[in-house]
């Protein structure tokens, strides 16, 4: 799972725009001004029925600083990405 739904930056990040992007998601800010310091993302790949299927996750970060439950804070009621 990514770290960023715990992380206090999530909503500024760019790391976690570009994870976003990768997982055709809405955006929680268009225009993030926070860039995370060496973040690690693993990348997993799946086929199914010809079909290929990536996932994206930030798993490392040097710019972490933990704020638990900070993505639910800013999307209530919505299902957290995994």
């Amino acid at each position: 799972m990514c770290i960023c739904i715990n992380c206090h930056y999530v909503d500024r990040c760019t790391t976690y725009h570009a994870v976003e992007e990768q997982h055709q998601q809405a955006h929680l800010t268009a225009a993030p001004d926070f860039e995370a310091t060496s973040p690690t993302i693993n990348v997993n790949i799946r086929t199914n029925n010809d079909e290929i299927q990536m996932e994206w996750d930030v798993v490392g970060c040097e710019s972490f600083k933990p704020e638990m439950g900070k993505w639910v804070k800013l999307r209530p009621g919505e299902l957290v990405p995994t």
